[in-house]
């Protein structure tokens, strides 16, 4: 009963369930530091979901940086979730590199790079690769308007819901920040359609406007579903102008049936193009995200509204009205629970990942907070109880049958303390924690899931007709503070048991050399309980190396990287190294 007017109106706040999928690097061919005796055909890159290409998906640079031409990329037949382009007849001898940029199916743009050498490595490494592989700008303005569409919603579809199941005596004042909302919502939606194209290719901001970049993102899913929110926002507002100039209005019944299939429809346009749209259990993580984010958006849009009406009315807001917005966001916290729960399952994959991920530790930063507004929902709770009591109990004060009057009772003390402006703080309270909610759960849409970055796995072993050579694994870090994301790419050669010698790198955020303060690397072979096994490297200058390392065994070894990158900033990360005999 509570949960159909939540859903009618309370559409989901755009906190796009934390289940996010992007698409990552499982392999390549040729494997990353590859020796091959003969050149390749072509260049074969894997990932852990479907992936959609761009008009620049590969740019390859021969030994001496100039760019290789390549035909035009596609998928490896019958399988999506591949990206292959072929490569000339003819390359000369050195080291290549090939910097990739997809789309993943929820909408994001994943890009890398990495090496192979045709019949040797060159003397000198690779130069840089021009430019950054995001630009700033486009990507801060479509960071912007997203977090716009996900608050303006909020806003627009929380007051909607406290309206209709809270039913406060005065509404006016609630039009003006429901306008506000809906313009917001257009105008954010149509941002975003505009920067999608820029978005996916890392170009300017500048390209919005081409002709030739409107008509392709209207052909990309996330495109249509773009508009498809814009022709909702439009339609609403046609139908809701039609009746106001007429001064007629729809029956209740009526009004809540379009107002649920308006709510639905419109939170599909967020599930279907992000992160409950690729991965493990599409359909569920959909329905589980639509709930997730009409509960979300009937608890702060709704809390929103309840503080601009006690604003408004600081002394005759009848205690009814924040006692059924109490109901409601009880049986909002319920549904948020149950989706909360799967949705984390979903992204995480295993304990691990919680502490050991981006991902994961932004979950417990976001459960943080939710304890926090959890319990300054409790404190509106309780003084929306008393708030509600104080006029029932004045009610009950028995009236004589009959005769004189008794004679009068002193009147009792004022109250210390009154329950509204309480509750005022306390709204405003939860009010914040719940700003803080929803930055985290839009930041986590950005962020890759646990259970992928577990899938990602070192590039597949050299082909048989590969000379003998080391073994490198690539690990991406993120420690979450300001420039502590990259790469550390570790060689042991010949990767085989026995002695090895090890040598390390650290890429940086712009994918240049980096370097960092300390930098362990151990392995582990869980099978035989074998390990941890430091390597010892050290610090050369510009790289890490240790020049003799034992491998007692093979097996698939868990190999783990300690970064540190300040006095305050570290991450450990992990991938699996196959060792053979």
């Amino acid at each position: 009963m509570l949960l159909l007017p939540v859903l009618l109106l309370g559409l989901l706040i755009g906190t796009a369930a934390p289940a996010s999928a992007h698409a990552v690097l499982r392999g390549t061919d040729p494997a990353d530091g590859t020796v091959l005796r003969t050149a390749p055909r072509q260049v074969t890159l894997t990932f852990t979901e479907s992936v959609g290409l761009l008009t620049d998906s590969f740019r390859i640079y021969d030994p001496d940086n100039h760019r290789v031409r390549t035909g035009p990329a596609g998928h490896a037949p019958g399988r999506s979730g591949t990206a292959r382009v072929a490569l000339p007849a003819r390359l000369a001898p050195g080291t290549y590199t090939v910097a990739w940029r997809v789309v993943s199916a929820d909408s994001h743009p994943v890009s890398g790079a990495f090496t192979f050498s045709v019949g040797k490595r060159s003397a000198a490494p690779a130069a840089p690769l021009p430019g950054g592989t995001e630009n700033r700008a486009t990507t801060a303005l479509h960071t912007i308007a997203r977090y716009l569409a996900y608050l303006s919603f909020a806003l627009l579809l929380g007051t909607a819901a406290f309206t209709v199941w809270c039913r406060p005596p005065v509404t006016a004042h609630l039009r003006t920040p429901a306008l506000a909302a809906a313009a917001a919502l257009a105008v954010s939606t149509a941002a975003l359609y505009l920067l999608r194209a820029p978005y996916e290719e890392a170009a300017a901001p500048t390209t919005a406007f081409s002709l030739s970049s409107l008509a392709h993102t209207a052909t990309t899913r996330p495109g249509r579903l773009l508009l498809a929110r814009l022709a909702l926002l439009l339609l609403a507002a046609a139908a809701a102008a039609v009746l106001s100039r007429r001064r007629t209005a729809l029956p209740r019944p009526a009004a809540l049936a379009a107002a649920v299939v308006l709510s639905v429809a419109l939170s599909l346009t967020w599930a279907a193009s992000d992160h409950a749209s690729a991965g493990i259990q599409v359909p569920a993580a959909i329905v589980s995200t639509t709930l997730h984010l009409l509960a979300t958006a009937a608890w702060l849009g709704g809390l929103a509204a309840l503080l601009w009406t006690l604003r408004q009315a600081p002394a005759g807001l009848p205690a009814s009205v924040p006692a059924r917005f109490s109901r409601l966001a009880a049986a909002s916290v319920t549904v948020l629970v149950l989706t909360g729960v799967y949705q984390s399952w979903r992204g995480l994959g295993s304990w691990q990942a919680l502490t050991g991920t981006t991902y994961g530790r932004t979950l417990l930063a976001k459960l943080a907070a939710v304890a926090a507004l959890l319990l300054a929902a409790a404190c509106s709770r309780t003084w929306t109880r008393r708030l509600h009591a104080a006029p029932a109990a004045r009610s009950r004060v028995p009236q004589p049958a009959a005769g004189p009057p008794p004679p009068a009772e002193p009147a009792p003390a004022a109250p210390a303390v009154t329950p509204l402006p309480l509750l005022r703080r306390s709204v405003l309270a939860e009010a914040a924690a719940g700003m803080l909610v929803l930055a985290l759960t839009t930041l986590l849409t950005g962020t890759v899931p646990g259970r992928a970055a577990a899938e990602s796995s070192p590039a597949a072993p050299p082909a048989a007709t590969g000379i003998p050579t080391a073994s490198v694994t690539t690990i991406p870090f993120d420690t979450g503070a300001p420039g502590g994301r990259g790469k550390v790419q570790i060689t042991l050669d010949p990767g085989r048991v026995g002695a090895n010698s090890v040598q390390a790198v650290i890429y940086g955020p712009d994918g240049g050399l980096s370097t960092v303060p300390e930098l362990r690397v151990t392995l582990t072979l869980p099978s035989r309980h074998v390990g941890p096994l430091d390597t010892r490297i050290a610090d050369r200058g510009g790289y890490w190396s240790a020049d003799s390392f034992t491998l007692p065994l093979p097996g698939v070894w868990t190999m783990r990287a300690t970064v540190r990158v300040s006095d305050l900033d570290q991450v450990t990360v992990s991938a699996p190294l196959r060792v053979t005999g």
